[in-house]
């Protein structure tokens, strides 16, 4: 039998190890010697990529109560990233950019997974708005520093996108961050329909290369009692002028556990 975490046996100290957990975080951040993307300006004239997903999951079998809440969550954090610049040579970090999102407005309680359990919490639904990014910086020369795939989904994603190009985000514990090893300038911009979000990366000039990420081998496995999905994130670089294939490679390898019904036809 495995022991038991010093918080699971008292939970009156998580608020404790949560506080305790975060000061670290962001003094990590303070002392690491990276520049930190933090300015915002004027509209940069040309779009990298932009991306556009649906915001209400009406599948989750928790009232819809908490969807609602995951939209205000989103758009709270979104006004701190709105027009935010990472110039040459910085570093984006999620969490280092919405940590005030919430300092006079507080988060409403959202979905989240906690020890593989779905249940909710104040902030809930923010790893939608860090999977958009991620996406975004997929299509940019930007290098990827931090990025953590959720290891349980407990129902389909959202919008069209490939498997294992999510990016899950946990004040304290698990950031999102890209670094900025080009000549170039970009800007994040956000914006919010009725039922979906817009999320475009900028940039002061044109890069020249246009970017295409795909799935390779794609296998849902079960192992262990479990249902396992299995895939490569492969990512196409193509000279925007002439069409040529610059490079082409996988980036990594995304392992999840499946927590809903799989469609007929998709276990091996």
């Amino acid at each position: 039998m495995s022991r038991k975490r010093l918080t699971q046996r008292f939970p009156a100290l998580i608020p404790l190890r949560q506080a305790q957990r975060k000061a670290c975080f962001y003094l990590g951040m303070r002392l690491d010697g990276r520049r930190y993307a933090a300015g915002r300006g004027k509209l940069l004239p040309l779009e990298v990529f932009s991306q556009t997903v649906p915001l209400y999951n009406r599948e989750t079998g928790f009232p819809m109560v908490y969807q609602e809440n995951k939209v205000f969550n989103l758009r709270l954090a979104a006004k701190e990233l709105e027009g935010l610049l990472i110039r040459p040579g910085e570093t984006f970090s999620f969490f280092r950019a919405v940590r005030e999102a919430d300092r006079e407005t507080s988060y409403r309680d959202g979905l989240i997974v906690v020890n593989g359990e779905l249940t909710t919490a104040p902030g809930g639904g923010l790893c939608q708005l860090s999977n958009l990014l991620f996406w975004l910086f997929l299509h940019s020369p930007l290098t990827i520093v931090e990025r953590s795939g959720h290891r349980e989904k407990d129902f389909p994603d959202l919008g069209d996108q490939p498997a294992g190009v999510d990016a899950t985000v946990a004040e304290g514990w698990v950031d999102l961050k890209v670094r900025n090893d080009t000549q170039e300038t970009f800007q994040l911009t956000l914006s919010f329909g009725a039922e979906t979000m817009t999320g475009t990366l900028r940039a002061d000039r044109e890069t020249g290369v246009e970017y295409r990420v795909e799935n390779r081998g794609l296998q849902y496995l079960r192992r262990g009692g479990a249902v396992m999905e299995e895939v490569d994130v492969l990512r196409r670089e193509i000279c925007r002028a002439t069409g040529e294939l610059l490079r082409e490679q996988i980036l990594y390898h995304n392992s999840c556990r499946i927590g809903y019904p799989l469609a007929a036809g998709l276990m091996e």
